[in-house]
């Protein structure tokens, strides 16, 4: 069965890798996997809201996607919840780096198998959005009335992903 590593193991920012080779088509990676994200527009998009929250990183860090999707499941169905369909949000950014595994084998002989680190480039195991300082992660639009709600929602996804987020009025 297919484990999920902790968060902490990618929340590091690290650039983009290209293994080097001596043959070109080795150094790519040859299949992504498929966002979890499910849907990057939600609410009434065509209207236009007075109030704009976003949640914004503090420092570099790199968030995966399945933890964007874990927050847009919150902030989705609270907003549902208590305003219907009279609120914009968005996910700001897309998951574009590929985060790669070395799984090793553990027991007995395991160390006669493998070549170990030496020569690795790993399989895909999942999407990233890596985020600079300043970046904007989500974006939540209401109108006047709602801006505590959408203020205490963005706070409400906080604990889900890695690193320190703040919210902000554009």
């Amino acid at each position: 069965m297919a484990t999920l590593r902790k968060g902490k193991c990618y929340s590091n920012v690290t650039r983009a890798y290209t293994r080097k080779s001596k043959f070109q088509k080795k150094g790519y990676i040859k299949a992504a996997p498929s966002s979890k994200i499910v849907r990057y527009n939600m609410g009434d998009t065509k209207k236009e809201f007075p109030k704009q929250f976003v949640l914004r990183a503090k420092a570099p860090v790199q968030v995966r996607h399945n933890a964007m999707e874990s927050c847009r499941t919150l902030i989705n169905r609270v907003l549902q919840k208590r305003l219907g369909k009279d609120f914009l949000f968005k996910i700001v950014t897309y998951p574009h780096h590929i985060l790669r595994e070395n799984k090793m084998l553990t027991g007995a002989g395991a160390d006669r198998m493998q070549s170990g680190m030496s020569h690795s480039f790993g399989k895909s195991a999942g999407l990233a959005v890596q985020l600079k300082k300043d970046a904007v992660l989500f974006l939540v639009a209401v109108n006047e009335k709602d801006t505590q709600l959408a203020i205490e929602v963005l706070k409400m996804a906080r604990p889900r992903i890695p690193g320190k987020f703040v919210v902000e009025e554009l």
